[in-house]
C-alpha cells in the first residue's frame, strides 16, 4: 500500500503543488502539447531537477537512493526504450496471465523488440514495469497508440493492479471519456498551475 505526497513540489517549470495520490487512487492529469506533463512525471520520478518535498509512505525522497526511488516510482514514458536482443531479457519473473490480460502471446517473449508493433511495445512496456511491482505508477499516455479494445485491457490492467498492490497511479491523458473512466480526481495544467478539473 503507498500513498504519494507532493509537497510545495515544482519540477517542469509549474509552479508549486502540493498534491496527495493515496493508495489505490488514480488521478488525471491534462494538458496542452508542451504544458509540462511529461516534465512533470520525470520530476516526480527523480530524472529531471525539482525542488519541494516528495515522500512515499512519509518516506521523503532525499532518504532513499535514487535506484530505490525508481524501482519504486515507477515511470512509463509515451516512448519506450528497449536494450536487449530479446523482450524475454527485459523482464524479471513475466507472468503469461498478465500478457494475456494485454491481449499479448507468450511467444512474443522471444522476439526482437524490432519486430513489435508500435501496439505491442506499448503494451509489453507496460508489463515490463508491472513486473517490477512498483509502489507508484506515473503512466505517459499509456493508450495513445492502440485501439479500443486494448486500451480498455490497459485501463482494466492498471486498476486492477491500483486495488491489488495498493498503488498510487498518476495517468495522464488527452481523452476526456478516458479520464472519467480511470481517474477518481482529475487535475489540468494552465499557463503554470496545475488546477483542479472537473471532467
Amino acid at each position: 500500500m503507498a500513498r504519494l505526497m507532493l509537497k510545495q513540489f515544482q519540477g517542469a517549470g509549474l509552479e508549486p503543488i502540493d498534491l496527495t495520490i493515496d493508495a489505490g487512487e488514480c488521478i488525471t492529469l491534462t494538458g496542452s502539447s508542451g504544458s509540462g506533463k511529461t516534465r512533470l512525471l520525470r520530476a516526480i520520478a527523480d530524472l529531471d531537477p525539482h525542488t519541494g518535498d516528495i515522500l512515499l509512505d512519509h518516506q521523503p525522497i532525499d532518504a532513499t537512493p535514487p535506484p530505490d526511488w525508481r524501482r519504486q516510482v515507477g515511470l512509463l514514458p509515451a516512448e519506450s526504450h528497449w536494450w536487449y536482443d530479446r523482450v524475454a531479457a527485459h523482464f524479471t519473473a513475466p507472468t503469461s496471465s498478465l500478457l494475456e490480460q494485454l491481449g499479448l502471446s507468450a511467444d512474443c517473449l522471444q522476439w526482437s523488440p524490432s519486430r513489435l508493433s508500435s501496439g505491442e511495445r506499448q503494451r509489453l512496456a507496460l508489463a515490463r514495469l508491472l513486473d517490477r511491482q512498483p509502489a507508484v505508477l506515473l503512466l505517459d499516455e499509456p493508450t495513445a497508440n492502440l485501439d479500443p479494445e486494448n486500451s480498455a485491457r490497459v485501463e482494466q490492467v492498471v486498476a486492477h493492479y491500483a486495488t491489488q498492490q495498493g498503488a498510487a497511479v498518476l495517468w495522464v491523458s488527452h481523452d476526456p471519456q478516458q479520464r472519467h473512466r480511470v481517474g477518481t480526481r482529475h487535475l489540468t495544467i494552465r499557463g503554470q498551475r496545475i488546477e483542479a478539473e472537473s471532467v
